[in-house]
């Protein structure tokens, strides 16, 4: 995807035009007698046409905001780690980020992934909100599982609707998992994001085998029971955990990029990604996320609003890993913003991560109130969330 969301400006949107003109060209060609020299048939024509449109001819899209682009850069290297920021401006196209491109563990950021799957998968009419499901024993996964410690032998009856948002809203991995598997499993849903031009956003595996992956383990059903995972990764050799950490962070099969995030955000909040009713459900869901309330969230001032998808990866040798939170900043006159920030591997103390999170969110309500033209002294208090903006 970084062909396509990398180097190129809004690749989502360019997709139909270049698609409609690589027609017009497949036509002038039939009507020439077919393109000299080249054996290709008409779809094969037209999917190369429509690709050399998308890369010739789509607009650039404007540069970021100076002030903006160098508050990032500065917070970014306060911080001292690795970390990638990317900030979409959905109406206006620029993005600002800082190791944009960077390949980042995701962790339950791919939850949101599979969301968009599912929601495809129902707008394709193959499944639907209200089907139920049973989420039975085999269906437990690891760490944070709410629905998955309720499960007995005889499993519960769920709908997708209600996967969804324990799996959004919660993070929880065992409705994550449950709603892969209804897909088919990881590689169905990486070809749904590949023909949707997400293919650069990576889903890897199911959340239980991912996270066995990482402490260099192989997942058991019995790891998904109480405390079985954490006592048997506790076992291992430090050779071993260090090994599949570094493993992974070399090349996460989670692992995606700041901008790559930012701009599927922002196609998501432009129904370019899904239909009306269903960017309607995932938008919703974004909104009423409980997890991490003190990262993004907790930088915006009075009138802002967040709809977010958090990661959290395990601790190792005194760092934890993909520390992130993306999601759409909406400032009170309804500009939409969407924010990717990352940690790669952090040993800062919670503090001062929850800090970077927040000083992002901050910079990018700074930036809308400094563009409004606002008086010094009610941009300033405005910032700091001690006043409504009165828009």
């Amino acid at each position: 995807m970084k062909a396509m969301f990398g180097k190129l400006a809004a690749p989502v949107r360019a997709r139909p035009r270049a698609i409609a003109a690589a027609g017009l060209l497949v036509a002038a060609a039939a009507a020439a007698g077919g393109w000299a020299g080249v054996q290709q048939s008409a779809p094969d024509v037209a999917l190369t046409a429509a690709r050399r449109i998308a890369v010739e001819f789509e607009p650039a899209p404007p540069p970021p905001p100076a002030g903006l682009q160098s508050r990032l850069e500065a917070l970014a290297e306060a911080y001292g780690e690795d970390v990638g920021i990317a900030v979409t401006d959905v109406e206006a196209g620029w993005t600002a980020q800082v190791d944009g491109e960077g390949l980042y563990p995701q962790q339950s950021v791919s939850k949101l992934w599979v969301a968009v799957a599912t929601l495809e998968a129902i707008d394709r009419g193959t499944t639907t909100l209200d089907r139920m499901v049973l989420l039975g024993p085999d269906d437990r996964s690891v760490f944070y599982q709410p629905l998955g410690r309720r499960i007995r032998n005889d499993g519960i009856p769920i709908s997708i609707e209600a996967l969804l948002r324990w799996a959004i809203t919660e993070s929880d991995n065992s409705a994550n998992d449950k709603l892969m598997r209804e897909l088919g499993g990881a590689d169905a849903v990486t070809t749904i994001l590949a023909d949707k031009g997400l293919g650069d956003l990576r889903v890897g595996a199911y959340e239980r085998d991912l996270q066995a992956m990482i402490a260099g383990m192989s997942w058991r059903p019995e790891y998904g029971i109480d405390w079985n995972f954490q006592h048997a990764r506790a076992a291992l050799p430090d050779g071993v955990r260090d090994a599949a950490m570094d493993a992974y962070l070399a090349n996460p099969a989670d692992g995606a990029s700041p901008v790559a995030i930012a701009h599927a955000l922002a196609a998501l909040k432009k129904g370019e990604l899904l239909s009306p009713a269903s960017t309607e459900v995932l938008v919703g869901l974004l909104h009423d996320t409980r997890t991490g309330p003190r990262r993004l969230k907790a930088g915006l001032p009075t009138g802002f609003t967040l709809g977010h998808k958090t990661g959290t990866g395990q601790d190792w040798r005194g760092a934890s890993v993909g520390i992130n939170d993306v999601g759409l900043i909406t400032a009170p006159d309804g500009r939409t913003y969407a924010v990717a920030v990352m940690m790669r591997r952090t040993s800062k103390p919670v503090g001062a991560r929850l800090a970077f999170h927040q000083a992002v969110s901050r910079a990018v309500a700074e930036h809308w109130l400094a563009s409004r033209d606002l008086p010094a002294d009610r941009r300033i208090a405005a910032a700091a969330g001690t006043v409504e903006t009165g828009l």
